[in-house]
């Protein structure tokens, strides 16, 4: 008995020596990990996370989902109840085809101003070169008729000479029947030039009426027509109201098809049929499932070396013993506490120093495991090697 107990005594020294050679290794080895690695579990996973919410107001009349179900983008969730904007894409159709037609209708009201604007000119322009030609037609009857004045006052005064000579016999009767035939000539002549004359002037007062008229006309034409041009504006101003109008009932019509914006899993679903549906009102949360990213918290005296596109490892608490790989994407411009509702104020009061967290985005460069799916809000540890 003894002669064990010498022999336990003689091999104590080498247990408790092996088992101080195994305490210093993994202590260098903890040592060597510090200094070359910063971690932390203050990291969690994130995920795009959004409300489906009606655009329009309604009561829901299909339910396509159901709680935690996988959906595509472009999926239906959800239908309204759409006979309302059914009745009102056709009240928009029918007051767009009226508008329609009315600017049909004031165009032709248009045309025809536009043609009787030309017909006006056209008269007004015959009618002022009537006033020409009948000023000039005036021009010579005023000649004729001093012409005729001229010769008549010639005769007279021969036949006065004739008159005078007669009894004298200094002419003969014959002659003297000659100046005479010829005073009269020319008196008649006078007074038909001088009828002439006046007619001419008739005439011209009439053509002047005339053009007067018809400058009276092509401007009530024109001022018709200025004002047809303005309602084909307003027509086609209102028919391109209508338009927007169908357009915007369409549109409305569209959203009682509530679809998946983005591939993801449903999740707080509150929609029911026969519910009413508000507009901007939640009816289920859809979390993607394509864009992962993980937040992780380092303290500030660790993130001093750190960089984008750093290659890390991530362990996450659900999946013991797997490790993901990925990469720093980017670190945030300020502290967590900074974007907190009540920032800390230290420039009052006591000061104690407190080491702040500095929110660092990671993003997953392995291909996603079927096997281990990542869900938003998991706890992980990110671990950051030195380069």
């Amino acid at each position: 008995m003894e002669a064990q107990q010498t022999k336990k005594n003689r091999f104590l020294p080498f247990i408790l020596g092996g088992v101080l050679l195994v305490a210093g290794y993994y202590g260098f080895t903890k040592v060597r990990y510090m200094l070359t690695h910063e971690d932390t579990e203050n990291a969690y996973l994130e995920a795009d996370i959004l409300s489906v919410s009606p655009k329009v107001q309604g009561y829901i009349s299909k339910v396509y989902v159901n709680e935690n179900q996988y959906v595509k983008a472009g999926d239906t969730l959800f239908v309204l109840d759409n006979r309302d904007f059914v009745l009102k894409v056709a009240q928009a159709e029918a007051a767009l085809h009226q508008s329609e037609a009315n600017v049909g209708f004031v165009a032709a009201n248009a045309s025809t101003a536009g043609a009787n604007v030309g017909t006006a000119e056209a008269n007004y322009r015959a009618s002022t070169a009537g006033v020409e030609t009948s000023a000039s037609s005036v021009q010579t009857a005023q000649a004729n008729v001093e012409a005729a004045q001229a010769k008549a006052w010639q005769m007279n005064q021969d036949f006065q000479r004739y008159a005078a000579l007669l009894p004298q016999k200094a002419v003969t009767q014959q002659q003297y029947d000659a100046a005479k035939a010829a005073k009269e000539n020319a008196d008649a002549a006078l007074a038909a030039a001088q009828g002439q004359l006046e007619t001419t002037k008739r005439q011209l007062e009439v053509s002047r009426r005339q053009s007067e008229a018809g400058k009276s006309q092509t401007s009530s034409y024109q001022t018709q027509a200025a004002a047809a041009n303005r309602n084909i504006s307003v027509a086609r101003t209102l028919a391109e109201q209508r338009r927007l109008d169908l357009e915007q009932a369409q549109l409305n019509l569209s959203y009682t098809v509530i679809t998946a914006p983005v591939s993801g899993f449903i999740a707080k679903k509150t929609a029911q049929v026969g519910q009413l549906a508000n507009i901007g009102s939640p009816l289920c949360s859809l979390v993607s499932d394509k864009n992962i990213w993980i937040t992780a918290n380092f303290k500030e005296t660790q993130v001093g070396k750190m960089q984008a596109g750093q290659p890390v490892q991530v362990k996450v608490d659900a999946y013991e013993g797997a490790t993901f790989n990925g990469k720093i994407e980017g670190i945030s411009p300020a502290t967590g506490a900074k974007f907190s509702l009540l920032p800390p104020d230290n420039a009052s009061g006591n000061f104690v120093k407190v080491v702040q967290r500095i929110p660092v985005r990671v993003v997953l460069t392995d291909a996603p495991d079927p096997a281990r799916p990542l869900r938003a809000g998991m706890s992980v540890k990110v671990i950051v090697p030195e380069n």
